[in-house]
């Protein structure tokens, strides 16, 4: 592209610049004389004339450059600017004169260089390329000037603009602005060897660097002319330009998965995001090369499309199940995608499944205290309790018949929680009963703070003290067997036959405890079994104080029985003194009255007289 000359050209104007050098050649207080040396050029032939000399020349000296520029404002503005060719080193120091004379004849031509010599970098504006083969009118003509009033002049140098438009049609239609320079240079117009497209907001990279321009940058007609558009052209993705092969069934982002370097290449696969499809990467899946899942080699439609509708916890889906089916198919229970071996969310793991359910106390242990190898499913044995737990009580259940499990009396709701029920004792040596009933365990099976349960005995005196130890015969006593007496529903309660011992014990004597005959005074270690005596008179005190002793003694059931102290069934027919007549109507009291003797109170019943008068008067 050539490149017009910005600045105005030369400052050598052709139309009106000639001082003509006025010579004075006499003067005298007589006169005045003027000799002119020639005609002005036609672009000052309006100056001729005496009266027009001190236009151009001062009186008595020659022409001088301000008279010049005073009239030739368009030089002045660019010398005072330092601009143009008026402007230069080599111009500036000179008179205006020195190039431009003048009163050489009408067609004296006054702006006079050889244009195939002129430095045209004088001017500011340096010609290259093709610009050097131009004539310069070719550029210095009146269709380019700017200035309105430099543009009515037939011949100028000056008012020419330095922006390449000002001379040159804009291909380009302003879509890529008025600085043609950019792109282009003045050895030629195409290709534009300035521009750099990796300038450009789409720098070419890969196979776009071998791919013709015109490909992308399309030609067409625009206002009637030839186009080719170079801006405005879509890229903000691939398929701006390229057709989607895969039908959009992948997204837009051609880049996630290619590069421009290949479009069959799969370095570029890396940077895809898969969390924007329906199966996020997560874990190791993260390190999972693309092909190891996807199937290589398919077509554009089918390409990556053949594990859709899976669900990230559709693990079957592309991983065997190790676990035959045994635990379910939620694999996410236990495992998650950073590692299969380390087990993640196990409290979510259904155990109902396995062979073992958890129940009790086992459904709080860390998984880990049982499974201690590094796999989990390796089998554990569980068909006893001893396969896991210490034999607490060591060995004191194992026979050479049958060694019993934990479980038996155990549950796993905790070891304090016995499941040995009352049944379960009645089966053994000692069937609990009575009492023994409301004791609790502890109390028999705990020796010296040790769970105890064998060789314990099973007579009570292996467990009580014997309180009659030396009280109670051997024949009433066998084996020191207390049962021969006691019960186990209360210490009180007796079974003993009293009446083997020649004394059965008979109304109010039955409702007595055995205490109040065999140890009186409360102190069981004083008790007495053996001699005790067996009249009345021998326990009971005398009532009657003698009143119906006999040699023998005193024979109470001839009144009293053990039922009841009462006499209702006394018969007084059988005294000596036979009730009769209104004697059988008196009361008891009436006859028997209370006397005191020796300070000692009691009822006389038996009388020595029996005349009337002992009673009546």
């Amino acid at each position: 592209m050539v490149q017009p000359c910005c600045f105005y050209l030369f400052a050598v104007l052709k139309t009106s610049i000639l001082i003509i050098a006025v010579f004075l050649v006499g003067f005298s207080v007589q006169g005045l004389a003027q000799l002119s040396p020639g005609d002005l050029a036609n672009s000052h032939k309006h100056l001729e004339g005496m009266s027009n000399c001190t236009q151009c020349h001062d009186l008595g000296n020659k022409v001088t450059n301000q008279k010049c520029l005073a009239c030739h404002q368009e030089i002045d503005y660019r010398i005072s600017r330092n601009m143009g060719y008026h402007a230069s080193s080599e111009v500036k120091t000179k008179e205006c004169a020195d190039c431009h004379s003048d009163h050489h004849g009408r067609n004296f031509d006054m702006v006079r260089f050889d244009e195939k010599k002129f430095n045209h970098q004088l001017t500011g504006y340096d010609l290259t390329g093709k610009h050097q083969q131009i004539d310069c009118r070719a550029c210095h003509k009146p269709d380019y000037v700017q200035d309105g009033g430099l543009k009515k002049r037939s011949e100028t140098f000056l008012g020419l603009s330095q922006a390449c438009v000002s001379c040159h049609a804009d291909y380009h239609q302003k879509t890529l602005g008025s600085d043609c320079a950019k792109c282009h240079s003045t050895d030629q117009f195409a290709p534009a060897n300035r521009f750099n497209h990796d300038r450009a907001d789409f720098p070419l990279l890969g196979k776009h660097k071998s791919v013709d321009c015109i490909e992308c940058h399309q030609k067409e007609l625009k206002n009637g002319a030839e186009f080719q558009r170079f801006s405005g052209v879509p890229f903000t993705n691939c398929n701006s330009c390229h057709d989607d092969p895969h039908q959009n069934q992948l997204g837009s982002n051609c880049k996630s998965c290619h590069t421009e370097q290949s479009f069959t290449a799969h370095s570029a696969l890396v940077k895809f995001n898969h969390t924007n499809t329906a199966f996020p990467l997560k874990g190791k899946h993260k390190q999972t090369a693309c092909f190891d899942c996807h199937k290589p080699n398919q077509t554009a439609l089918l390409v990556f499309q053949d594990r859709l509708g899976i669900r990230p916890n559709d693990c079957k889906t592309c991983h065997e199940d190790v676990h035959k089916g045994r635990f379910g198919e939620s694999c996410v229970d236990c495992h998650n995608e950073s590692t299969f071996k380390t087990s993640l969310g196990l409290d979510k793991f259904d155990h109902n499944r396995t062979d073992y359910p958890l129940t009790g106390k086992h459904v709080q242990v860390d998984c880990k205290k049982c499974h201690t190898s590094e796999k989990m499913t390796d089998p554990l044995p569980f068909n006893t309790c001893a396969s896991c737990h210490n034999d607490y009580h060591e060995g004191q259940f194992v026979t050479t018949v049958k060694t019993q499990d934990c479980s038996e009396c155990h549950s796993t709701d905790g070891f304090d929680i016995p499941m040995y029920t009352v049944e379960s004792h009645a089966k053994t040596a000692f069937p609990l009963d009575g009492a023994h009933l409301a004791v609790p365990c502890f109390s028999c099976h705990v020796k010296n703070e040790k769970w105890q349960f064998r060789e314990l005995g099973t007579r009570c005196i292996d467990c009580h003290q014997d309180v009659h130890n030396g009280q109670i015969a051997e024949k009433w006593y066998p084996a020191k067997a207390c049962e021969q007496c006691h019960v186990s529903s209360s210490w009180k309660e007796s079974r003993f036959k009293h009446e083997l011992t020649g004394f059965e014990l008979l109304g109010a004597h039955a409702e007595q405890s055995c205490s109040a005959c065999h140890f009186p005074e409360g102190l069981l270690a004083d008790a007495v079994f053996e001699n005790l005596p067996k009249r009345c008179e021998d326990c009971h005190s005398d009532q009657h104080f003698g009143q119906f002793k006999e040699k023998e003694g005193t024979d109470c059931s001839k009144c009293h029985s053990s039922n009841s102290w009462a006499i209702p069934q006394f018969n007084h027919d059988k005294t000596r003194f036979k009730l009769e007549g209104k004697h059988a109507e008196v009361a008891c009291e009436k006859c028997h009255l209370t006397v005191v003797v020796n300070n000692n109170s009691y009822i006389q019943y038996k009388f020595e007289r029996f005349e009337c008068v002992v009673c009546h008067q």
